[in-house]
């Protein structure tokens, strides 16, 4: 009977390894915070650093990605472990306890734990003036962070600090710009990001040297995903995909300007309504909040403005620019944005097809600063210094160079301010993530915040195609052109 019952079972040991059972699946779950750099909602839907390389590593294994973003961390790790994702990308750093409890995989950047309190409050000179007055310190529970104030507490036993469970470091930086929090402890570049919409935000201490960030993977003796993880990081080192990734999301945050940034944020509350209807309709190619930024860096949204040089109008356009593209009255605030918008169309089309897709718009800004003939002699100088002439994180650092006469005399096209070309396209770049930023807090306050209050996982499926994939971070494809294109005339500009 004993043998009739056994026999009757259909148990079955599984040996499929974890690679098998994702691509058996079809489907790689990858747990995610929902914040501004790691997975959020921008203006053409969900975007962010580790949503675009979980997309790619999913396409490497052959599977769709089910990206799992979660508004708190004390959520994620626990998921993890119950085996709900198989792979946690959320920008987090690599600590010892996180060592000892999970396996994470290359690091792929670096950041500083930093202490911010509110522009005008009174600052800390040390460790221990923290709760100086009963100033109040709060960070996320289970972050590095925490774990940072407990070694701290350690030297300091007198200090006091809170834990906070369910929020994220993006909410307590957003109550320190409010007032309502003394101090909090965020990482360096998500400071760096949300400086640019509550620049009241300021760093007081600098707590750790840079920590690195990884993927968070279960413990375990099955290496056929974690291996693939190791190849997949270093091939996008050596290739400089994950440079290019990390300057577009972060690469124009490393300075800061206190008293730009206010009154560029006042600029949208008081001037950009009125402005906006026209961007919007002459953006056409672009996303009219990059037309929009690059308008302020022109003229600070003046339809007047004229400069000692000649150049005038919302777009400041010279006078051959303005003809070329029909613009009769360049103090016609329709006709210069028009105007505007097709010259920096034309610019686009004119950059090699060599470049990736979503970094074509800084060569393009940069020809509309100086002139293509010069951004082609800044990208010919990079290679000719073994730099990568299709990396804009390559060509900005050679760009200042066109102003010294022992790299312009080597050039085709000789002297430019490159030096200003270079703050000219970061500027827009800033100017552009805080305008998308400010709709973003303003959507929150009206009660319109795309998260819902939702708590926990949210499950959003993420077909990983490759011309899915490729649409996380093209746009449309422009005809290669060639490098002969003369200089903008408006060089002195």
């Amino acid at each position: 009977m004993l043998v009739l019952f056994l026999s009757g079972c259909e148990w079955k040991y599984d040996d499929r390894t974890e690679l098998d059972k994702i691509r058996d699946s079809g489907v790689l779950r990858v747990g995610t915070l929902n914040n501004q750099l790691s997975y959020y909602i921008g203006p053409d839907g969900p975007t962010g650093l580790d949503l675009e390389l979980a997309s790619q590593f999913a396409q490497s294994l052959g599977v769709k990605l089910e990206m799992q973003p979660a508004y708190t961390l004390s959520g994620l790790f626990p998921a993890l472990e119950r085996g709900d994702v198989d792979i946690i990308a959320a920008g987090l750093t690599i600590t010892k306890d996180r060592l000892d409890h999970f396996r994470p995989g290359p690091a792929y950047y670096y950041v500083s734990q930093q202490l911010v309190y509110k522009k005008g409050h009174w600052r800390p000179r040390n460790l221990s003036e923290l709760n100086k007055d009963g100033a109040r310190i709060a960070v996320v529970e289970d972050s590095s962070h925490a774990l940072t104030l407990q070694a701290i507490q350690r030297e300091f036993p007198e200090m006091i600090w809170e834990s906070v469970k369910d929020t994220d470091d993006d909410e307590l930086l957003k109550q320190v710009a409010d007032g309502q929090l003394d101090f909090t402890i965020a990482d360096s570049v998500d400071i760096a990001l949300i400086q640019r919409i509550h620049p009241a935000i300021t760093v007081a201490l600098e707590l750790t040297e840079d920590e690195p960030v990884a993927w968070f993977m279960k413990k375990s003796q099955d290496d056929s995903v974690y291996a693939l993880m190791i190849e997949f990081f270093g091939k996008k080192t050596q290739s400089g995909e994950l440079a290019a990734l990390e300057e577009k999301y972060f690469g124009h945050v490393d300075s800061f300007d206190y008293v730009d940034t206010r009154a560029f944020l006042r600029a949208i509350d008081s001037k950009l309504p009125k402005w906006e209807p026209l961007f919007k309709k002459y953006a056409d190619q672009f996303d009219w909040r990059m037309l929009a930024a690059l308008s302020y860096q022109e003229s600070h949204w003046n339809p007047r403005a004229v400069s000692p040089t000649g150049v005038r109008g919302m777009m400041m356009l010279t006078l051959p620019t303005a003809k070329s593209v029909g613009v009769k009255n360049r103090l016609d605030p329709e006709q210069s944005i028009r105007g505007g918008a097709e010259y920096l169309y034309k610019m686009l089309q004119r950059v090699p097809d060599s470049v990736n897709e979503n970094e074509k718009i800084w060569y393009a800004l940069a020809s509309y600063n100086i002139g293509f003939g010069h951004m082609m002699d800044a990208r010919r100088l990079t290679k000719s210094q073994g730099g990568n002439p299709d990396s804009w994180a390559d060509v900005k650092q050679r760009l200042p160079l066109l102003a010294k006469r022992q790299y312009h005399k080597q050039t085709r096209y000789g002297y430019a301010r490159g030096y200003e070309a270079l703050s000219y396209v970061e500027n827009i770049r800033r100017y552009y993530q805080s305008i998308v930023g400010y709709e973003q807090d303003k959507a929150q306050a009206i009660g319109a915040d795309l998260t819902d209050n939702l708590d926990g996982l949210q499950t959003i499926n993420i077909e990983t195609s490759p011309d899915e994939v490729e649409a996380l971070t093209q746009t449309d494809v422009i005809e290669p052109v060639s490098e002969e294109s003369p200089a903008k005339e408006a060089n002195d500009k």
